[in-house]
């Protein structure tokens, strides 16, 4: 295998198969907030999973090009993740399992994004993260109770997960890094945005923020197999 990819390694199947599940995502996606906003709430039940399942297939069918560490840590996320998606989605309050399903995905990413060249210590990446993530838990911590333990791990295990997709960026040359690094950090806006609903209600538009950042977070960090290597 060559250090770069020819031509030939990004045509046909891997475009067609990346445009095909990324629409019927985008398509899952639409009708997923149409359910929220609109109903019927079956439609929400249908519509969230298959979309992160699309999703998850195209992370599971990346280019054999793609570093196999980095797309096995990140299949093995999106599954977490989905299993996050079905947990919040329940009828029933299972926010405490599906906040740590989501918990294990995270560490999951950051297995991935250290696997090419180990973890980074980059301060001035972490610096402005922490500051961010100040900025919302002090908004959260009043109406954390019983939860705020693991509430404050998940905020700990996100930041890393987040500064490990940017920092990654500094070693890792080619442009899967930071298309990663922006899904990573759209993620952490869905979180925020999530967490902010729940303990401190809903906002104008959450369910849209949410789903949007969470989505186009997940789709990022897919995509980013299909890459060509710096």
């Amino acid at each position: 295998m060559s250090p770069g990819w020819e031509e030939k390694d990004i045509a046909m199947p891997w475009q067609a198969q990346t445009l095909a599940l990324s629409a019927g995502a985008l398509a899952a996606g639409l009708a997923l907030a149409w359910g929220e906003y609109r109903g019927p709430r079956a439609l929400i039940y249908a519509a969230k999973p298959l979309a992160t399942l699309l999703i998850l297939a195209l992370a599971a069918l990346a280019p054999p090009a793609a570093n196999p560490f980095l797309a096995r840590w990140i299949v093995a996320g999106l599954v977490f993740s989905l299993a996050g998606d079905v947990l919040l989605m329940l009828p029933s309050d299972r926010f405490a399992a599906g906040l740590a399903s989501f918990l294990v995905a995270h560490l999951c990413y950051i297995a991935a994004f250290t696997s090419e060249a180990g973890m980074q210590i980059e301060p001035l990446v972490l610096a402005p993260l922490l500051v961010a993530v100040w900025l919302v838990y002090r908004r959260l911590a009043p109406g954390l109770g019983s939860l705020r333990i693991p509430v404050i791990v998940y905020i700990g295990v996100i930041v890393v997960m987040a500064w490990q997709a940017l920092a990654r960026c500094t070693v890792v040359p080619g442009a899967g890094p930071p298309l990663a690094a922006a899904g990573a950090l759209l993620f952490a806006t869905s979180d925020s945005a999530l967490a902010l609903a729940r303990f401190q209600g809903p906002f104008k538009g959450s369910h849209a923020v949410v789903y949007f950042a969470y989505f186009a977070a997940q789709w990022l960090i897919a995509v980013s197999l299909y890459a060509a290597p710096g």
